[in-house]
């Protein structure tokens, strides 16, 4: 059974079975670091790598600390478990083995069973805590989702904000709660059936309250930038325990489920072996005992990530088809611009690859991370989404394809997305139709707030651009609190007709999935795809397992279109392929081939 570590780490404070309690920090750049706990001042030993290290009695559980630099600037731990206010403040002693878990029976789901659910711990509810969303748990386990996945949680400054600007990765935002409210939430999911992942960032700091170019400068790439900031130096071995062991902390200490790794394109490692396999390779060695997790989203869709090797999944799980997302938006839309450009021409083609198998984009051998796929991949390696935080609230005006498209035609777009084998995820309020906007918030001051309110017209754009007779003037101030409380969930809604309605369908389709689609993808060997010829705006492709074949037709247009004939027998149709109008239709063929 896997329990929260007493085995010192390299980065952060361990409490150590005989009670004392062991500080670490890497400050190549500080000559004499000195710890601040209860009132005294601690030397710290200097080792000729930059670590500065000190075991001592003279601090517990609870209490606060911080590091005194020679120069008398008084700084946080890097690596700090939990803050007392913000960033900048001092850090406090968290003893993870204090806490009583109600279920540590719990192994986990696998993955063929996944219905994912992202959502944002400050707009889920009104209360915006880790605490408030436990209420939410038996809506989500009505509904049929078995696993919710949180944007990151790593404390960042400010008060409010999407999370992916996080400089203490070890913290969890105190607007929310507490490292034990988080604990709760979390095993109140795991007493639900429903696993937990974390969206953690691994490819930058956020730009405020990082102190780490100042004490370590090595941590930092001297000549590598991501879009969001400089990189970091992954051959520096620091720096891999740095993030090798917050994901051990996570996956450990908290008991999460699994994580999802924000733009691994911009994590480059020139070591022998890259700090991506590393990374999952240990957090499977760590807990062998549970079903653990890892999502990766990679905008070269590296096949490289997610080796098979007989079946088992030697390092990342699963990844998010974004292509998937991208056709059918200009589909379903008729967007054209910025991101969605590349997609405007060959799109019926494009969702037809990246719905069949994914990976439209060529794995090439430049970008790999280790060795090519052993096995052909299964379905389950990609998760598609009709939404996503990116894909509503980098928008203009934070639209929800409910408020966009023809709800015969979300239907349809609904019913793949949950039928097909890939794995799917929803949108915190995409199960009941959720009209409110989800919109871009930060809490930052003086210049790079302004920067932040500038930027957003060059974001608007890259997402569907600027509607017709709007005006960068009517964009919402992403800094401002109202834009944050007008990107709450709307839960009355969820209680009215049309949202009783929709999350019935939503949760009729999820049951569907799981008697009929997940058996499959549980059975031995993976399935062959196969696209079948068709008119534009269809869709026909079958996958062929070993014992059955799942068919899948849908009509994406308003036109009267017809589609090959399907096989077996159907688990579920919207209207028929000969009526005009969206329509879906899917089957499972169990007779032999």
């Amino acid at each position: 059974m896997t329990q929260p570590s007493t085995t010192p780490r390299t980065w952060g404070p361990s409490v150590l079975k005989d009670g004392r309690v062991r500080f670490r920090l890497w400050a190549p750049a500080e000559k004499a670091v000195t710890l601040l706990s209860g009132g005294r001042e601690i030397a710290m030993h200097r080792a000729d790598d930059g670590w500065h290290e000190v075991e001592t009695d003279l601090a517990r559980p609870a209490e606060t600390y911080a590091f005194l630099l020679a120069d008398g600037s008084i700084i946080p731990d890097p690596a700090s478990h939990a803050q007392v206010g913000g960033v900048e403040g001092p850090s406090v002693i968290v003893d993870h083995t204090g806490y009583e878990w109600q279920n540590l029976g719990w192994r986990g789901r696998a993955w063929e069973e996944a219905v994912v659910y992202e959502l944002h711990i400050g707009t889920f509810t009104s209360e915006g805590t880790f605490r408030a969303a436990i209420g939410r748990l038996p809506h989500l386990r009505h509904v049929g989702i078995t696993a919710i996945e949180i944007m990151p949680v790593a404390q960042f400054a400010g008060s409010r904000g999407w999370g992916y600007d996080g400089v203490l990765h070890y913290a969890p935002h105190p607007a929310y709660g507490t490292p034990d409210d988080l604990k709760a939430l979390i095993d109140a999911a795991h007493g639900h059936g429903i696993m937990v992942l974390l969206d953690v960032v691994y490819n930058h700091f956020g730009p405020v309250g990082n102190v780490l170019p100042r004490i370590a400068p090595p941590f930092f790439h001297p000549e590598r930038h991501t879009p969001w900031g400089a990189a970091l130096a992954f051959e520096q071995e620091a720096v891999r325990r740095y993030f090798i062991e917050n994901a051990l902390h996570w996956i450990v200490d908290y008991r999460f489920d699994g994580l999802r790794f924000d733009a691994t394109e911009e994590i480059e490692d020139e070591s022998e072996r890259h700090a991506l396999i590393e990374m999952a390779e240990t957090i499977r060695q760590a807990v062998p005992d549970r079903q653990v997790h890892l999502v990766v989203e990679d905008q070269t869709s590296r096949k490289s990530l997610l080796n098979r090797d007989g079946g088992i999944v030697h390092h990342y799980t699963a990844g998010w088809n974004d292509e998937f997302h991208h056709a059918l938006h200009v589909i379903a839309t008729g967007e054209s611009r910025g991101h969605y450009a590349p997609f405007a021409q060959n799109t019926d083609e494009i969702l037809r690859e990246a719905t069949a198998k994914g990976f439209v984009h060529t794995d090439r051998t430049k970008d790999r991370v280790g060795p090519p796929p052993q096995d052909p991949l299964p379905p389950q390696v990609n998760v598609n989404f009709l939404h996503n935080h990116d894909q509503v609230g980098n928008r203009a005006f934070g639209e929800r394809l409910s408020t966009l498209v023809d709800p015969a035609l979300l239907n349809v777009m609904t019913a793949l997305l949950l039928l097909a084998p890939a794995v799917p995820m929803l949108f915190m309020g995409e199960e009941y139709g959720e009209q409110r906007p989800f919109l871009f918030f930060a809490d930052f001051g003086g210049e790079l707030a302004q920067a932040i309110r500038k930027g957003r017209e060059a974001e608007a754009e890259n997402f569907g651009g600027m509607p017709e007779g709007k005006t960068v003037a009517d964009l919402p101030d992403p800094i401002a609190e109202e834009t944050f409380r007008r990107s709450k969930l709307d839960w009355p809604r969820a209680d009215s007709p049309d949202g009783r309605r929709q999350m019935g369908f939503v949760r009729e389709l999820i049951r569907l999935r799981q008697a009929h689609v997940a058996p499959l993808l549980a059975g031995p060997g993976t399935a062959e795809p196969h696209v079948l010829p068709s008119e534009d705006g269809v869709l026909a492709i079958d996958w062929r397992f070993r014992d059955a074949t799942l068919g899948i037709r849908a009509n994406l247009t308003n036109e009267r279109k017809p589609w090959p004939a399907i096989a077996g027998d159907a688990i579920f149709e919207l209207s028929t392929g000969g009526t005009a109008g969206p329509s879906f239709v899917a089957a499972v063929d169990r007779s032999p081939r």
